[in-house]
């Protein structure tokens, strides 16, 4: 894999470029709850489609761009603050946000062609934002543009979830790029109304008097120190490895195979989740009576249906239905791949109702009431696979007209799967493109040797298709 350093210039703050108002916002319940105190580290790399004299330099349209953008997303040029109870407020001090030009000596072709995790010297293109765990006091934004010596570029950000969910991200990318594009706004207008997903007041101390789903995520999310028996817990950080596994449409087909007559009906999304979820189970060790799930966010813009709650387009903070599955580790691994299918279903179909979202913002409020001394307690997932879906984000509309986007994603493996999308030239040596889908993944390395060797059985998994481990040190914690 190859090396390089970064140059980069001196940090400097990017304010709005126009006037913007100064106001006190407060964030939702849902934007800051303990596991959403967190910068995420993401890449968008892009290939120049024109190389004369004329065409743009990338950081200085960027950064122009970006001015513009905060104009309109105003709340992102300003500070986070902690008020009385723990809860946090914008102030809207239009300071700005992180910003460093870079370039290094490589081609983006040297990086990897095709484009795939794990990215090489993702420390080179991501600027210094400090403690990644300490959100307040702090720009909600910072911004690296790397040039390559093709003209290719990277935009490397590190954007505080207290302020949007991986649609929320990629929205606001998307304003820099339009705006850079030569578009007079963001094609998408933002909307702050954080109060769609504020809890009901007070919320329930009492969870189990609290519908599902809120009851299942509430037995995942736990205090660090009250679980003696996972592995994943227990691991120091730096014992970790991280792997990127990639799931062609042949190895799709492969999954349907072992799932029947159910296998037609299954989503790509069910089948990757299941497999991953028995072979991580297997490979970490857990006892056959022990209690493991799955559990995964969705996007609660995407619901329409009767009884649902209505995100309004624009909406850029955080909008999650949260989906639990549980079973015990010999029940997993005992039955059919079909029935691993059956229960993330069936998880799926729980928790999109408007009452069910409303009692898991409640919950999620709730747990500010844990707060000691001024902090959170260390809360991690007990014995759970956690997954956040990137595939369906719209990154692939980032364009710039004078480049394009050929890859990107979360920056570094962590406790919390990624999965995310990738435009691949078909295995079948036809020359056609075909979809496909990384999944991160993050175990002891012990257990990541046994993993990857549980998931070829099922796959007849070619050792090029698995991407090699990452380096260490950008990963987020599993404890949140």
């Amino acid at each position: 894999m190859v090396t390089f350093t970064a140059r980069r210039s001196k940090a400097e703050m990017v304010m709005p470029a126009r006037p913007t108002p100064r106001e006190t916002k407060t964030v939702s319940d849902m934007d800051d709850h303990p596991g959403h105190l967190v910068y995420i580290p993401l890449l968008e790399f892009f290939r120049c489609r024109c190389h004369n004299s004329s065409r743009p330099v990338p950081a200085k349209a960027v950064k122009a761009a970006l001015a513009e953008a905060l104009v309109w997303y105003y709340p992102v040029a300003g500070r986070l603050r902690e008020i009385a109870g723990g809860k946090l407020v914008v102030d809207c001090t239009a300071e700005g946000v992180a910003f460093v030009e870079a370039d290094a000596d490589v081609r983006l072709e040297e990086l990897g062609e095709p484009l795939l995790p794990p990215f090489p010297c993702v420390e080179e293109l991501l600027c210094d934002a400090g403690d990644i765990g300490v959100v307040v006091g702090k720009p909600i934004v910072f911004l690296q543009v790397t040039e390559f010596k093709c003209g290719g570029f990277v935009m490397g950000f590190y954007i505080s979830h207290c302020i949007a969910d991986g649609f929320g991200m990629i929205q606001f990318i998307k304003a820099i790029v339009d705006i850079a594009r030569g578009e007079q706004a963001p094609m998408v207008p933002p909307i702050w109304k954080r109060d769609i997903l504020t809890s009901r007041s007070p919320p329930p101390t009492n969870t189990m008097a609290m519908p599902m789903p809120s009851v299942k995520f509430s037995s995942v999310l736990k205090d660090s120190t009250s679980i003696d028996d996972d592995i994943m817990v227990s691991t120091p950080q730096e014992s970790m490895v991280g792997n990127y596994f990639l799931f062609r449409p042949n190895h799709i087909s492969a999954l349907r195979s072992h799932v029947g007559d159910n296998g037609t009906t299954a989503t790509r999304f069910e089948l990757i989740t299941a497999v991953i979820w028995r072979c991580r189970t297997v490979a970490l060790g857990y006892k056959p009576d022990d209690r493991v799930h799955f559990l995964f966010s969705a996007n609660a813009r995407r619901h329409r249906g009767e009884g649902t709650l209505r995100i309004p387009e624009g909406y850029y903070g955080n909008a999650l239905t949260y989906h639990v599955a549980g079973a015990t580790a010999g029940e997993l691994c005992a039955t059919t791949l079909a029935r691993t299918v059956a229960l993330i279903r069936e998880a799926k179909l729980d928790g999109t109702t408007e009452e069910r979202v409303r009692s898991t913002v409640d919950f999620l409020a709730s747990l500010r009431l844990r707060r000691r001394g001024g902090r959170f307690p260390a809360l991690a997932f007990d014995k759970a696979y956690a997954v956040s879906d990137f595939t369906r984000l719209g990154e692939d509309g980032l364009d710039f007209g004078w480049a394009e986007r050929v890859g990107g994603g979360v920056a570094t493996p962590s406790f919390v799967s990624f999965h995310s999308r990738w435009k691949l030239v078909s295995s079948d040596g036809d020359g056609e493109e075909e979809d496909a889908v990384a999944a991160s993944m993050l175990l002891p390395k012990p257990a990541m040797d046994r993993f990857d060797k549980e998931l070829a059985l099922w796959l007849d998994l070619d050792k090029d298709d698995a991407v090699k481990p990452s380096v260490g040190g950008l990963s987020l914690s599993s404890k949140f």
